[in-house]
């Protein structure tokens, strides 16, 4: 039995209104809808307290699972409703998509029965809820908050929520979603507004999208949001360099002070209007992965980061680490002499085993490369750019010479 199978058979155990129950098509149609919607990271700090409520976001943690490109999928994934009035040219439910598919909706209670019944069946620890615009996004927000309502106050749902922000939604409605969600997310899709025009003319990159984001900053100041605010880009689908979202992606993380940013490689879709182009390789979202995590997490400058990428502003599809150390470490690290800083620009080496270097070697020097290793180091990846004990690898040298 397949998982759709065990949702869509869960769901019509469930009590809906009798003139509308529950079908396989719907919650196929709907679940199959968040395909590209990325919400990798679930983590939360939000107290829950009281007795009672189902779920807890704290002792029992999220069942991960993982797709096949090693992402990782650990909530009920799906939209609200797959209709939806915006011209996205990259998207099956866009307004403008020439193959036509059954329009569904949930209505709130029978979402919120779902949910239950496939947490109460240890499918799942947590919602992402998603839609489409609808005929209106301020009615379709409306409704979205009003089936988290009821899973936060009618049925006492502790687990993990993950909400989105439809483009251009209330800040009314912002403020419930923040006050109910461990998350929320608008999707930046791309890197500026004349992007934007290529990507999605019916939306507004300034006014739906950028303002929105600052809303949701401005008011987390005051509204605790305990998982942040998140993203999305949409990458290659209108011709962006790799250079250019990663400096949006900057942007984003310092002045809207987002958790993370997500990358979904453009796949062409029939009957959209980009369904012709190119097909992006999945190794370009992955690189972006790496340049983000060396900012976001290595915090290293910019544009030590920016080395990394070609003339056209583009990233070869090699570790960026790699390509940056290439260029920068002209001589070899010493592991029992290096500073933090000097160890993290290793390959091989990352925050966690450059502080057990440091460490280590306050009780003895390190003199061996298992003893590097024992301690987290990718060895086969460090060696050409260390010093141990006097050792250089030969590879070193001829890359020097």
């Amino acid at each position: 039995m397949t998982a759709i199978e065990k949702i869509s058979n869960l769901a019509d155990g469930g009590r809906f209104d009798a003139s509308d129950r529950m079908d396989y098509s719907k919650v196929d149609a709907l679940g199959q809808g968040t395909k590209y919607d990325i919400c990798a990271s679930t983590a939360s700090s939000r107290d829950v307290s009281g007795a009672g409520g189902i779920g807890d976001v704290l002792r029992g943690g999220l069942c991960h699972s993982f797709t096949p490109d090693g992402r990782c999928v650990s909530l009920f994934k799906t939209l609200y409703t797959n209709s939806c009035s915006h011209q996205c040219n990259y998207c099956p439910n866009g307004a403008g998509c020439q193959k036509k598919t059954t329009k569904y909706a949930y209505e709130p209670e029978e979402l919120a029965q779902i949910t239950l019944a496939l947490y109460k069946g240890n499918y799942i620890e947590g919602l992402f809820l998603s839609s489409g615009i609808g005929g209106n996004e301020d009615v379709t927000q409306e409704k979205m908050l009003e089936a988290v309502e009821l899973l936060r106050k009618k049925y006492l749902f502790n687990g993990y929520i993950h909400l989105k922000i439809l483009p251009g939604a209330s800040d009314d409605h912002i403020k419930h979603a923040m006050s109910l969600a461990d998350r929320v997310s608008i999707n930046l899709e791309t890197v500026s507004e004349s992007y934007m025009k290529e990507l999605s003319p019916t939306k507004d990159y300034r006014n739906d999208i950028l303002q929105k984001q600052r809303t949701i900053r401005d008011l987390s100041r005051k509204t605790r949001l305990p998982a942040g605010q998140t993203t999305q880009m949409v990458v290659g689908a209108v011709g962006e360099t790799d250079k250019e979202i990663f400096q949006r992606c900057v942007y984003e993380y310092n002045e809207m002070q987002l958790k993370r940013v997500y990358y979904s490689v453009f796949t062409p879709i029939e009957g959209t209007a980009f369904q012709n182009l190119e097909k992006q390789p999945l190794w370009r979202e992955h690189r972006l992965y790496q340049t983000d995590w060396l900012y976001r997490v290595y915090n290293l400058p910019r544009k030590e980061i920016e080395i990394a990428f070609d003339d056209a502003g583009f990233l070869p599809d090699m570790d960026p680490k790699m390509a940056i150390a290439r260029q920068t470490l002209d001589s070899p690290v010493d592991p029992n002499t290096a500073e933090y800083d000097e160890l993290l620009r290793v390959p091989g080496i990352g925050p966690v085993s450059a502080e057990r270097i440091i460490l280590a070697r306050g009780n003895k020097k390190i003199t061996k490369s298992r003893e590097l290793a024992a301690l987290g180091v990718r060895i086969n990846r460090a060696k050409a750019f260390l010093e141990i004990n006097g050792w250089r690898d030969a590879t070193l040298m001829r890359w020097l010479t």
